[in-house]
């Protein structure tokens, strides 16, 4: 069995294959765990919460599973869990399980950031999202009216666990939800594995290359910057235009497609900027193409809706709103101003016109 342990972080970030089976051992090392609280969703923990649950024994487990999807990501969802945790009488020297994509991840992380001002939690993601992005960077939160990931807090896992086994029970489409967020990895920092990830047949595919290159480009930037002041900035190509997607949409498109428009959104921001040329943009549609990502913004959509969502993000400074920007693939603007770069409305509206 080949396994990968990042340690670019001040937490591991182990890959590969059989490790929900390493649990017994790995926890132990991670955090005193008197007692455990695994928190699911309904469809991933049939599959594997009673068994993690017997591996960490069953009398100091306490399993919480939600509905799916990211509706479930709520203030009130949160209060639920707390509450339940404090029904059980979980102290400080507990440990949360985050155990499914990066929906329950996010939201594990955040009751973990705030029950009893902060315990340890483990992140265990099931789907190639989480994996390659999501479960890595000690980013918390939860959704509200207003827009998405508003209320949170950094609180960074004391581990991260990707068993890859678990991509074989992945519907193909949430796949493509990973490979969204690997290409953008590829368009950031590394243009070379931006051809691998396009090149790649998602039926069969490296999915342990995939994902421990993914967690190395993320790892690293994370490493330089936790708290998002500069260069982790970066990681947010695609997200200002793919979150306001998201929110108009009511969450009913999946973010890895509404990540896939919004970085070809906002390569042409760019090319417009004169910050990068057209290749950019053909070769990332190329490949969002290949992949069945979407190249359109949802018809129901409008320029001008999807631009004043976009003023509720967290990137939103002074009024305007901060985009990053490719000057080529493998290579971000904005060195010289923190790598959020202002960026004039009229631009970003033409950059959503139909092509």
């Amino acid at each position: 069995m080949t396994v990968s342990t990042c340690r670019v972080l001040p937490y591991p970030v182990h890959v590969g294959q059989g490790l929900l089976d390493s649990l017994p051992a790995l926890v132990p090392q991670i955090a005193a765990a008197h007692r455990i609280a695994v928190i699911t969703d309904d469809v991933v923990g049939p599959l594997y919460a009673d068994r993690i649950a017997a591996h960490l024994g069953e009398d100091r487990s306490l399993l919480i599973s939600l509905p799916p999807g990211e509706a479930q990501k709520t203030r009130e969802t949160w209060g639920q869990i707390t509450d339940a945790l404090l029904d059980a009488r979980l102290g400080r020297d507990s440990l949360l399980i985050a155990l499914g994509g990066g929906v329950i991840g996010d939201l594990t992380g955040f009751v973990a950031a705030t029950y009893l001002r902060g315990v340890p939690f483990l992140q265990l993601p099931t789907t190639l999202l989480a994996m390659v992005d999501a479960s890595i960077g000690g980013k918390t939160g939860v959704d509200t009216a207003h827009g998405k990931n508003l209320v949170g807090a950094f609180h960074p896992p004391v581990a991260v666990v990707a068993d890859l086994d678990a991509l074989a029970t992945l519907p193909p489409h949430e796949r493509m939800n990973g490979i969204a967020e690997a290409l953008k990895h590829g368009v950031i920092a590394d243009a070379g594995y931006f051809e691998r990830v396009a090149g790649a047949d998602v039926t069969n595919a490296d999915w342990f290359s995939i994902v421990t290159r993914s967690v190395e480009i993320k790892a690293t930037v994370v490493a330089q910057d936790e708290r998002e002041q500069g260069v982790r900035k970066i990681l947010n190509f695609g997200h200002t235009i793919g979150h306001a997607i998201e929110q108009l949409m009511e969450f009913t498109v999946p973010h890895g497609a509404c990540v896939a428009f919004g970085m070809l959104a906002e390569t042409r921001i760019a090319i417009a900027l004169g910050l990068c040329d057209s290749s950019v943009e053909t070769r990332l549609h190329a490949a969002l193409t290949q992949f069945g990502l979407p190249t359109t913004a949802p018809a129901l959509l409008t320029a001008d809706l999807i631009i004043n969502a976009t003023s509720g993000d967290k990137k939103s400074r002074s009024g305007a709103v901060e985009y990053a920007l490719p000057t080529r693939i493998g290579a971000m603007a904005g060195s010289d101003c923190g790598y959020g770069i202002p960026v004039p409305r009229d631009v970003a509206m033409a950059a959503l016109q139909p092509v």
